[in-house]
């Protein structure tokens, strides 16, 4: 019923290691959602406004950190580019700002998470043209500034 929450905290990150799983990533997929249900449900809904982060691009990169076996002591690229991948996420949803929409933000950190783990992981992930599907129920909907509105002009 409701489009926004922080359901998006665990779901986005998930849809992401199926998609790479189904893209011929070798991992066991169940111990993978349950280690990123771990890291991810106890995010708080709106952090977004709140922490001035997104749920949904934290969810996607702890699935890179935990493919890539990233702590907070590492020392390796990894840490360095799951930090930048994060940075260019937030810094696209900064361009459009609010208010909030957890639909247009995880199309965007979906969109290039695909691009991430296709040069990080060697996948051959593809995404469709995203046309939004949710307008009529986001009272919130910013419709034209918004990348994925069905109506752009």
């Amino acid at each position: 019923k409701c489009i926004h929450g922080p359901e998006h905290h665990f779901l986005d990150g998930a849809s992401l290691l199926v998609a790479m799983k189904n893209a011929g990533l070798d991992i066991d997929l169940n111990t993978f959602l349950d280690r990123l249900a771990e890291r991810t449900i106890t995010m708080p809904g709106a952090m977004c406004g709140f922490w001035g982060m997104c749920g949904s691009v934290a969810s996607v990169d702890a699935v890179f950190a935990l493919l890539d076996n990233t702590g907070p002591l590492s020392s390796d690229d990894n840490y360095s580019s799951h930090m930048a991948f994060s940075s260019k996420v937030i810094n696209r949803m900064s361009k459009i700002g609010g208010p909030r929409c957890c639909k247009r933000n995880a199309f965007i950190s979906l969109s290039e998470a695909v691009k991430y783990a296709n040069e990080h992981y060697s996948l051959a992930l593809e995404i469709d043209k995203i046309e939004c599907e949710f307008t009529n129920r986001n009272k919130e909907c910013i419709k034209e500034r918004c990348p994925f509105y069905i109506n752009r002009k």
